[in-house]
Protein backbone atom coordinates (compact mmCIF):
# COMPACT_ATOMS: atom_id res chain seq x y z
CA UNK A 1 0.00 0.00 0.00
CA UNK A 2 1.02 3.63 -0.43
CA UNK A 3 1.70 5.70 2.67
CA UNK A 4 2.84 9.24 3.37
CA UNK A 5 6.04 9.54 5.40
CA UNK A 6 8.31 12.37 6.53
CA UNK A 7 11.88 12.05 5.23
CA UNK A 8 14.79 14.36 6.08
CA UNK A 9 16.81 14.33 2.86
CA UNK A 10 19.64 16.70 3.86
CA UNK A 11 20.52 19.64 6.13
CA UNK A 12 17.35 21.73 6.65
CA UNK A 13 15.47 19.67 4.06
CA UNK A 14 12.40 17.58 4.83
CA UNK A 15 9.69 16.16 2.58
CA UNK A 16 6.43 14.29 2.96
CA UNK A 17 7.07 11.48 0.52
CA UNK A 18 4.79 8.81 -0.94
CA UNK A 19 6.32 5.42 -0.10
CA UNK A 20 5.26 1.77 -0.16
CA UNK A 21 4.50 -0.34 2.91
CA UNK A 22 3.71 -4.04 2.82
CA UNK A 23 0.64 -4.36 5.04
CA UNK A 24 0.89 -8.14 5.33
CA UNK A 25 1.84 -8.73 8.96
CA UNK A 26 4.47 -11.22 10.06
CA UNK A 27 3.88 -13.49 13.11
CA UNK A 28 5.10 -10.83 15.60
CA UNK A 29 4.07 -7.71 13.72
CA UNK A 30 1.40 -5.11 14.34
CA UNK A 31 0.02 -2.90 11.55
CA UNK A 32 -1.05 0.53 12.83
CA UNK A 33 -2.93 3.34 11.13
CA UNK A 34 -1.49 6.56 12.53
CA UNK A 35 -3.65 9.23 14.16
CA UNK A 36 -1.02 11.56 15.64
CA UNK A 37 2.75 11.91 15.88
CA UNK A 38 4.84 14.35 17.90
CA UNK A 39 8.03 16.18 16.94
CA UNK A 40 11.06 15.94 19.23
CA UNK A 41 12.67 19.38 19.19
CA UNK A 42 15.96 17.90 20.40
CA UNK A 43 16.79 14.76 18.44
CA UNK A 44 14.86 15.61 15.30
CA UNK A 45 16.21 19.14 14.97
CA UNK A 46 19.77 17.90 15.65
CA UNK A 47 19.42 15.58 12.66
CA UNK A 48 17.46 18.07 10.54
CA UNK A 49 20.20 20.70 10.93
CA UNK A 50 23.08 18.17 10.78
CA UNK A 51 24.20 19.15 14.27
CA UNK A 52 24.62 15.40 14.76
CA UNK A 53 27.44 14.42 12.39
CA UNK A 54 26.07 10.88 12.18
CA UNK A 55 23.68 12.04 9.45
CA UNK A 56 26.60 11.97 7.00
CA UNK A 57 27.73 8.42 7.89
CA UNK A 58 26.14 5.82 5.58
CA UNK A 59 24.37 3.09 7.49
CA UNK A 60 24.08 5.12 10.70
CA UNK A 61 20.69 5.12 12.47
CA UNK A 62 20.08 8.73 11.42
CA UNK A 63 21.97 8.93 8.10
CA UNK A 64 20.36 10.87 5.24
CA UNK A 65 17.80 10.21 3.89
CA UNK A 66 16.40 9.78 7.41
CA UNK A 67 12.81 8.77 8.17
CA UNK A 68 12.17 10.96 11.17
CA UNK A 69 9.99 10.66 14.24
CA UNK A 70 9.74 8.43 17.30
CA UNK A 71 6.35 9.21 18.85
CA UNK A 72 3.26 7.68 17.30
CA UNK A 73 -0.33 7.02 18.41
CA UNK A 74 -2.67 5.11 16.15
CA UNK A 75 -5.24 2.35 15.75
CA UNK A 76 -4.20 -1.29 15.38
CA UNK A 77 -5.64 -2.68 12.14
CA UNK A 78 -3.91 -6.07 11.89
CA UNK A 79 -1.87 -8.31 14.19
CA UNK A 80 0.33 -11.34 13.52
CA UNK A 81 -0.56 -14.79 14.84
CA UNK A 82 1.94 -14.63 17.73
CA UNK A 83 1.09 -11.11 18.90
CA UNK A 84 0.04 -10.79 22.54
CA UNK A 85 0.84 -7.12 23.19
CA UNK A 86 -1.91 -5.61 21.03
CA UNK A 87 -5.18 -6.47 19.35
CA UNK A 88 -7.11 -5.10 16.41
CA UNK A 89 -9.09 -1.95 17.20
CA UNK A 90 -6.88 -0.81 20.08
CA UNK A 91 -5.42 2.68 20.21
CA UNK A 92 -1.72 2.24 20.97
CA UNK A 93 1.35 4.34 21.65
CA UNK A 94 4.64 3.33 20.02
CA UNK A 95 7.99 4.82 19.04
CA UNK A 96 6.81 4.85 15.43
CA UNK A 97 7.85 7.26 12.69
CA UNK A 98 6.06 10.25 11.18
CA UNK A 99 4.02 8.19 8.71
CA UNK A 100 0.37 7.60 7.88
CA UNK A 101 0.78 3.89 8.70
CA UNK A 102 3.53 1.87 10.38
CA UNK A 103 4.50 -1.74 11.05
CA UNK A 104 5.80 -2.48 14.56
CA UNK A 105 7.30 -5.69 15.93
CA UNK A 106 5.87 -6.58 19.34
CA UNK A 107 9.40 -6.77 20.74
CA UNK A 108 9.37 -2.98 20.38
CA UNK A 109 7.33 -0.81 22.74
CA UNK A 110 3.57 -1.10 22.26
CA UNK A 111 1.26 0.16 25.00
CA UNK A 112 -2.48 0.81 24.96
CA UNK A 113 -3.55 4.44 25.36
CA UNK A 114 -6.05 4.89 28.21
CA UNK A 115 -9.49 5.97 26.99
CA UNK A 116 -9.42 8.99 29.31
CA UNK A 117 -6.35 10.47 27.55
CA UNK A 118 -6.82 12.26 24.23
CA UNK A 119 -4.53 10.70 21.61
CA UNK A 120 -2.85 14.07 20.88
CA UNK A 121 -1.93 14.37 24.56
CA UNK A 122 -0.84 10.73 24.65
CA UNK A 123 1.57 11.17 21.76
CA UNK A 124 2.92 14.39 23.30
CA UNK A 125 3.80 12.39 26.40
CA UNK A 126 6.79 11.07 24.45
CA UNK A 127 8.78 13.95 25.90
CA UNK A 128 7.62 12.99 29.38
CA UNK A 129 9.04 9.54 28.74
CA UNK A 130 12.39 11.13 27.93
CA UNK A 131 12.20 13.32 31.04
CA UNK A 132 11.32 10.40 33.32
CA UNK A 133 14.82 8.94 32.99
CA UNK A 134 16.05 11.70 35.31
CA UNK A 135 13.90 10.54 38.22
CA UNK A 136 14.75 6.89 37.56
CA UNK A 137 18.48 7.55 37.76
CA UNK A 138 18.48 9.89 40.74
CA UNK A 139 18.92 8.89 44.36
CA UNK A 140 16.47 11.35 45.86
CA UNK A 141 17.01 12.36 49.50
CA UNK A 142 14.15 13.55 51.69
CA UNK A 143 12.99 17.09 50.89
CA UNK A 144 15.62 17.39 48.15
CA UNK A 145 16.38 20.58 46.27
CA UNK A 146 16.49 19.92 42.52
CA UNK A 147 17.65 22.42 39.90
CA UNK A 148 16.62 21.70 36.31
CA UNK A 149 18.73 23.57 33.75
CA UNK A 150 16.72 24.16 30.59
CA UNK A 151 12.92 24.50 30.56
CA UNK A 152 12.13 23.30 27.08
CA UNK A 153 9.49 20.58 27.05
CA UNK A 154 11.78 17.85 28.42
CA UNK A 155 13.15 20.04 31.20
CA UNK A 156 9.70 21.38 32.07
CA UNK A 157 8.33 17.85 32.41
CA UNK A 158 11.36 16.64 34.38
CA UNK A 159 10.79 19.51 36.81
CA UNK A 160 7.11 18.54 37.15
CA UNK A 161 8.11 14.94 37.87
CA UNK A 162 10.55 15.84 40.64
CA UNK A 163 7.83 18.06 42.11
CA UNK A 164 5.46 15.06 42.03
CA UNK A 165 8.01 13.13 44.11
CA UNK A 166 8.01 15.79 46.82
CA UNK A 167 11.17 17.65 45.79
CA UNK A 168 11.64 21.41 45.94
CA UNK A 169 12.33 22.33 42.33
CA UNK A 170 14.11 25.29 40.80
CA UNK A 171 13.79 25.78 37.04
CA UNK A 172 16.78 27.50 35.41
CA UNK A 173 16.17 29.06 32.00
CA UNK A 174 17.48 32.21 30.27
CA UNK A 175 14.33 32.54 28.14
CA UNK A 176 11.61 34.43 30.01
CA UNK A 177 8.81 32.95 27.90
CA UNK A 178 9.84 29.43 28.89
CA UNK A 179 10.05 30.46 32.55
CA UNK A 180 6.51 31.86 32.43
CA UNK A 181 5.25 28.71 30.69
CA UNK A 182 6.88 26.53 33.36
CA UNK A 183 5.14 28.59 36.04
CA UNK A 184 1.81 28.04 34.26
CA UNK A 185 2.59 24.32 34.44
CA UNK A 186 2.86 24.50 38.23
CA UNK A 187 6.54 25.25 38.89
CA UNK A 188 6.66 28.05 41.49
CA UNK A 189 10.39 28.84 41.29
CA UNK A 190 12.07 29.75 38.00
CA UNK A 191 15.23 31.82 37.59
CA UNK A 192 17.58 33.13 34.92
CA UNK A 193 20.76 35.17 34.63
CA UNK A 194 24.49 34.67 34.23
CA UNK A 195 26.20 31.55 35.57
CA UNK A 196 27.26 33.40 38.72
CA UNK A 197 23.84 35.02 39.18
CA UNK A 198 22.14 31.64 38.85
CA UNK A 199 24.47 30.06 41.39
CA UNK A 200 23.90 32.87 43.87
CA UNK A 201 20.14 32.67 43.41
CA UNK A 202 20.16 28.90 43.98
CA UNK A 203 22.39 29.38 47.02
CA UNK A 204 20.00 31.97 48.43
CA UNK A 205 16.84 29.95 47.69
CA UNK A 206 18.27 26.79 49.29
CA UNK A 207 19.59 28.56 52.37
CA UNK A 208 23.19 28.06 51.29
CA UNK A 209 22.84 24.33 50.58
CA UNK A 210 22.82 24.48 46.76
CA UNK A 211 20.95 21.73 44.88
CA UNK A 212 21.13 18.08 45.92
CA UNK A 213 20.39 17.12 42.29
CA UNK A 214 21.00 19.14 39.13
CA UNK A 215 19.64 18.17 35.72
CA UNK A 216 21.10 19.19 32.36
CA UNK A 217 18.00 19.13 30.16
CA UNK A 218 19.73 21.10 27.40
CA UNK A 219 22.39 18.71 26.18
CA UNK A 220 25.25 21.19 26.22
CA UNK A 221 28.61 20.75 27.95
CA UNK A 222 28.74 24.37 29.09
CA UNK A 223 25.40 23.85 30.87
CA UNK A 224 26.90 20.85 32.66
CA UNK A 225 29.67 23.07 33.98
CA UNK A 226 27.08 25.62 35.08
CA UNK A 227 25.10 22.90 36.86
CA UNK A 228 28.26 21.65 38.56
CA UNK A 229 28.74 24.99 40.30
CA UNK A 230 25.21 24.82 41.68
CA UNK A 231 25.44 21.21 42.91
CA UNK A 232 25.85 20.61 46.64
CA UNK A 233 28.63 18.48 48.12
CA UNK A 234 27.71 14.78 47.78
CA UNK A 235 25.18 15.81 45.13
CA UNK A 236 24.28 14.40 41.73
CA UNK A 237 24.31 15.71 38.16
CA UNK A 238 22.12 13.97 35.58
CA UNK A 239 22.85 14.40 31.87
CA UNK A 240 19.31 14.20 30.52
CA UNK A 241 20.11 15.92 27.22
CA UNK A 242 22.51 14.43 24.68
CA UNK A 243 25.65 16.62 24.36
CA UNK A 244 26.29 17.25 20.65
CA UNK A 245 28.17 20.54 20.34
CA UNK A 246 31.99 20.57 20.87
CA UNK A 247 32.99 22.80 23.80
CA UNK A 248 36.56 23.66 24.70
CA UNK A 249 37.45 23.90 28.38
CA UNK A 250 39.52 22.64 31.26
CA UNK A 251 38.47 19.05 31.97
CA UNK A 252 40.38 19.11 35.26
CA UNK A 253 38.01 21.80 36.55
CA UNK A 254 35.14 19.34 36.16
CA UNK A 255 36.92 16.26 37.49
CA UNK A 256 38.55 18.07 40.39
CA UNK A 257 35.23 19.44 41.64
CA UNK A 258 33.61 16.00 41.34
CA UNK A 259 36.53 14.42 43.20
CA UNK A 260 36.85 16.95 46.01
CA UNK A 261 33.12 17.42 46.59
CA UNK A 262 32.06 13.79 46.06
CA UNK A 263 29.70 14.65 43.22
CA UNK A 264 28.23 11.88 41.09
CA UNK A 265 27.48 12.40 37.39
CA UNK A 266 25.06 10.07 35.62
CA UNK A 267 24.22 9.66 31.94
CA UNK A 268 20.50 9.66 31.23
CA UNK A 269 19.93 8.15 27.78
CA UNK A 270 16.62 6.30 28.03
CA UNK A 271 17.52 3.68 25.39
CA UNK A 272 19.65 1.86 27.98
CA UNK A 273 16.45 0.66 29.66
CA UNK A 274 14.94 -2.68 28.59
CA UNK A 275 11.73 -2.42 26.57
CA UNK A 276 9.83 -4.80 28.87
CA UNK A 277 10.55 -6.43 32.23
CA UNK A 278 8.62 -9.04 34.21
CA UNK A 279 10.34 -7.93 37.41
CA UNK A 280 8.71 -4.95 39.18
CA UNK A 281 12.10 -3.93 40.56
CA UNK A 282 13.48 -3.32 37.05
CA UNK A 283 12.26 -0.17 35.32
CA UNK A 284 11.54 -0.63 31.61
CA UNK A 285 10.45 1.65 28.79
CA UNK A 286 7.01 0.07 29.19
CA UNK A 287 6.69 0.66 32.95
CA UNK A 288 8.07 4.18 32.54
CA UNK A 289 5.35 5.00 30.03
CA UNK A 290 2.71 3.48 32.30
CA UNK A 291 3.83 5.89 35.04
CA UNK A 292 3.58 8.81 32.60
CA UNK A 293 0.03 7.83 31.62
CA UNK A 294 -0.93 7.41 35.29
CA UNK A 295 0.31 10.90 36.15
CA UNK A 296 -1.54 12.40 33.18
CA UNK A 297 -4.78 10.73 34.27
CA UNK A 298 -4.25 12.01 37.82
CA UNK A 299 -3.69 15.57 36.61
CA UNK A 300 -0.07 15.55 37.79
CA UNK A 301 1.57 16.32 34.43
CA UNK A 302 0.68 19.43 32.46
CA UNK A 303 1.21 18.76 28.76
CA UNK A 304 -1.59 20.62 27.02
CA UNK A 305 -0.21 24.09 27.77
CA UNK A 306 3.05 23.11 26.06
CA UNK A 307 1.41 22.07 22.77
CA UNK A 308 1.45 25.22 20.65
CA UNK A 309 0.53 23.70 17.28
CA UNK A 310 -1.50 20.80 15.93
CA UNK A 311 -0.91 20.81 12.18
CA UNK A 312 -1.15 18.74 9.02
CA UNK A 313 1.76 16.42 8.19
CA UNK A 314 2.29 18.37 4.96
CA UNK A 315 3.38 21.30 7.14
CA UNK A 316 6.30 19.46 8.76
CA UNK A 317 8.86 21.77 7.13
CA UNK A 318 7.08 24.73 8.71
CA UNK A 319 7.08 22.92 12.05
CA UNK A 320 10.80 22.10 11.98
CA UNK A 321 11.73 25.66 11.01
CA UNK A 322 9.37 27.11 13.60
CA UNK A 323 10.82 24.98 16.40
CA UNK A 324 14.29 25.97 15.22
CA UNK A 325 13.84 29.70 14.74
CA UNK A 326 10.72 30.67 16.74
CA UNK A 327 10.97 28.72 20.02
CA UNK A 328 8.67 31.13 21.85
CA UNK A 329 5.90 30.50 19.31
CA UNK A 330 6.58 26.83 18.57
CA UNK A 331 6.84 25.09 21.96
CA UNK A 332 5.40 21.70 21.01
CA UNK A 333 4.08 20.39 17.68
CA UNK A 334 1.64 17.55 17.03
CA UNK A 335 1.13 16.22 13.49
CA UNK A 336 -2.51 15.26 12.88
CA UNK A 337 -2.60 12.35 10.42
CA UNK A 338 -6.39 12.13 10.58
CA UNK A 339 -6.38 15.12 8.21
CA UNK A 340 -4.67 13.11 5.47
Amino acid sequence: MEIKQAVVTGPNLVELQTLSLNEEVGPDEVFIETEYTFISAGTELANYTAKDAGVFKPGNWNSYPWKSGYANVGIVRKVGKNVTKAKAGQRVYTFGKHASAIMVNQQELIIEVPESIHPAIAVSSRMAGVAATSIILSEIPHNAWVAVFGLGMVGNLAAQMFRNLGCQVIGVEPNEHRRRLAEQCGLPITIGGTDEEVREQIKSITGGKLAHITIDAVGHSSVVMQALKSTANFGQIVLLGSPRVPVEGNLTELLSAMHVRWITMRGGLEWCLPVYSELPSIVSLHSKQQLVFDWIRQGKLELEKQISHTIKPSQIKEAYDGLLHEPETFTGVVLDWTQM
